[in-house]
């Protein structure tokens, strides 16, 4: 049963949705696309309140709540605070989460640090892990839909970044583990695999780079935040009820 909120009494609160790397590019765009579809949310980011701000002000236009947490994903003990903490402060169930957050450090493998390799394990395979271990336990009993960020390099490794490809082929591998685990406690788990986006990552890279990748995309464009964030919505919400296990590009014909 959903908890009340304070719209009237036994009016029934909206769903919640808890999005990782809400602050900004797909994760905002993601925790956009969901209070849209009603949802009320629940943000996670490194930089907390001070880096939220449109995010919060984007869901309170669409109608939802939004609630920042200043969470290091790689960090065990700054998960399990964060989703005590709004567990605990709310009594809300948690109906939708979507593990956005993720970084980039790219370079050859001949001279990569182990460290710089570590770093991008830490948060985007660890992190994944250590935030779909809380919201098993937090849905295990009412069910709900995870939902991971993936990369097109976790389908097929891409020069240069080998950490970047290992931590993402591990989350679509994590993905299908996951998703037979709890599919008896009616939680789904599936994958988004986007190409390249229109995001503060893309525009990182020098114009010549940018211009090369995007010519061998078969629609010639890269992808918008929003355009993948439809994708998330549609695998965090029950409109995909029946899907679980999968990963889904959002490439612009790029793994065609």
């Amino acid at each position: 049963m959903h908890s009340v909120d304070a719209t009237g009494p036994g009016v029934p609160a909206r769903p919640v949705a808890l999005i990782t790397g809400a602050s900004r590019g797909i994760g905002h765009a993601s925790a956009v696309a969901l209070a849209q579809a009603g949802y009320d949310v629940v943000g996670f980011s490194r930089s907390g309140e001070s880096d939220s701000s449109e995010t919060a002000e984007l869901v309170r236009q669409a109608g939802g709540t939004y609630s920042s947490h200043k969470v290091d994903v790689s960090v065990e003990a700054d998960v399990r605070t964060a989703f005590r903490s709004f567990l605990a402060a709310t009594g809300r169930r948690l109906d939708a989460v979507v593990v956005s957050a993720g970084i980039t450090s790219d370079g050859l493998a001949a001279t990569m640090s182990a460290d710089r390799f570590d770093s991008v394990i830490a948060v985007n395979l660890r992190g994944t892990f250590l935030v779909c271990r809380e919201a098993v336990k937090a849905m295990r009993k009412s069910g709900g839909s995870i939902v991971l960020l993936s990369s097109t390099s976790g389908v097929s490794g891409q020069a240069g970044q080998i950490n970047y490809s290992a931590s993402k082929g591990g989350v679509n591998a994590m993905t299908q583990s996951l998703a037979k685990e709890v599919a008896g406690m009616g939680i789904r788990v599936n994958a988004v695999a986007p190409g390249f986006t229109d995001t503060d990552m893309f525009r990182r890279m020098d114009a010549k780079a940018r211009h090369d990748l995007t010519r061998h995309i078969p629609l010639q464009r890269v992808a918008h935040a929003d355009e993948v964030a439809r994708a998330i919505r549609f695998l965090a919400t029950p409109e995909s009820s029946y899907i679980t296990g999968q990963i889904l590009p959002v490439d612009g014909g790029l793994t065609a």
